[in-house]
């Protein structure tokens, strides 16, 4: 039996949230990553950009392997098997470096994401257990610069970000952070202390710091369009492949 999606402009644009000429670039990268065809075993039953397809649409849509399968006309097993091999090829490519002379300001924080695996989840103050995301953009273009590995969402912002590799990424890099980062070395909101009123101008500053890294919870609400991060079914590194890809689709999605 024939599937029903195919590469064309009003599957891929419905089910991805993509234009062709973005989806075309997304195979083009995932070409350039992946062989065409296995080293061992049989030939993929799927062309490379119905397989894109595939993982493109169960990261946005988050329906089960057995309802993804007769969308595209093969096996649950197969689905699966796709999923696995060709999730973590679509991830977000490593941050380019920009001109020295341009400052640059990004801003990071986490977002809790429900996931089924116990462990990589913990119960958190969403009630549900969940993983914590911390992700980094920039402030200018709104684009994803980086993700970290997720971690239980149990572990607070601050050590989130000191045990992954962000902050390599981000040296040199004015960062923005919320309250939670405080002693990180990021740029935080001034604290109000005991008996100690922020004076006007710390009130100002820290205005203009809520407006600015109000930009890095719109990128949130852009990337939960996807629905593979609100409830992930993945286990061990899906999640970490589903936060690089549905970045990756963000960017995407932000430049064509």
């Amino acid at each position: 039996m024939g599937g029903v999606l195919r590469v064309e402009a009003l599957w891929v644009e419905t089910f991805t949230g993509l234009r062709m000429e973005g989806f075309a670039r997304l195979v083009r990268a995932v070409r350039e990553r992946c062989p065409e065809r296995p080293v061992t075993g049989r030939p993929w039953c799927l062309p490379l950009a119905d397989r894109v397809l595939l993982v493109a649409v169960y990261y946005r849509t988050n329906l089960t392997m057995r309802q993804m399968a007769p969308l595209f006309g093969v096996s649950s097993a197969t689905v699966c098997w796709v999923i696995q091999r060709l999730g973590p090829h679509l991830a977000l490519a490593p941050a380019r470096a920009r001109a020295a002379d341009v400052e640059r300001v990004w801003i990071v924080d986490g977002t809790l994401v429900p996931v089924r695996d116990r462990s990589v989840a913990a119960s958190s103050r969403n009630y549900r257990f969940s993983a914590n995301a911390q992700v980094v953009i920039d402030a200018d273009t709104r684009l994803v610069v980086a993700t970290a590995r997720p971690v239980p969402g149990n572990t607070a912002d601050a050590h989130a970000w000191r045990g992954s590799d962000l902050p390599a990424v981000c040296a040199g890099t004015t960062v923005l952070a919320d309250g939670a980062y405080f002693g990180t070395g990021l740029v935080v909101p001034h604290r109000q202390r005991a008996r100690r009123p922020l004076l006007p101008l710390q009130e100002d500053d820290n205005a203009e710091h809520r407006r600015v890294r109000a930009r890095v919870e719109h990128v949130f609400a852009r990337m939960k369009n996807h629905k593979i991060l609100r409830d992930c079914r993945l286990r061990k590194d899906g999640l970490h492949h589903a936060v690089q890809a549905v970045a990756h689709l963000h960017n995407i999605a932000l430049a064509t």
